[in-house]
């Protein structure tokens, strides 16, 4: 390393010494005790996220975004219809937003065959939604079969699980 060099590696570490205070981050930082003032409370922060129900994140977490279904069928079961009465009444209250029903299936069966029965599961909630007043333009329909799995196992316990239609909340587009 030549002298100019050194030297400027110094300066730069100086410099950069000389502009670090102690306090920056407000009065008593790095001592471990808090002095600074506490920030006022959002009376809308309660109103975000899955308190919102106007939110995405409150239909899935509250709503419901998912149904299961028995093997081999795309009959709705009562829980299945309990499900789709609070996703039919919440689109219908937030009419900013589109459903994509996806349709899934287990990994029992050939490719060709789940992709069929995840879609015949999707236009089963489809038509339900259709049914409760749901708008048909504002929902989709689409199949992964067995291409996607929540639980990946040879077991009931995950094939259950992996049996399911989901309703997908995206935002309109002006398109």
């Amino acid at each position: 390393m030549n002298i100019l060099t050194k030297v400027a590696v110094i300066g730069l570490v100086l410099t950069t010494a000389a502009c670090t205070r102690p306090d920056r981050f407000g009065a008593g930082a790095g001592d471990g005790v808090n002095t600074g003032s506490i920030a006022p409370i959002d009376p809308n922060a309660a109103m975000t996220g899955a308190n919102d129900p106007k939110s995405p994140l409150y239909f899935n977490q509250t709503i419901g975004d998912r149904v299961l279904f028995q093997v081999d069928t795309s009959t709705l079961t009562d829980q299945g219809k309990a499900i789709l009465n609070g996703q039919a009444s919440w689109l219908q209250t937030n009419s900013d937003y589109l459903a994509i029903i996806e349709g899934h299936a287990d990994e029992q069966g050939t490719r060709e065959y789940n992709i069929g029965l995840g879609f015949r599961r999707a236009n089963a909630v489809r038509e339900y939604l259709v049914s409760q007043g749901v708008p048909a333009n504002r929902l989709r329909v689409t199949s992964y079969g067995k291409e996607r799995p929540i639980q990946v196992c040879s077991a009931e316990s995950c094939y259950a699980q992996n049996r399911r239609a989901v309703t997908v909340i995206s935002i309109a587009s002006l398109s």
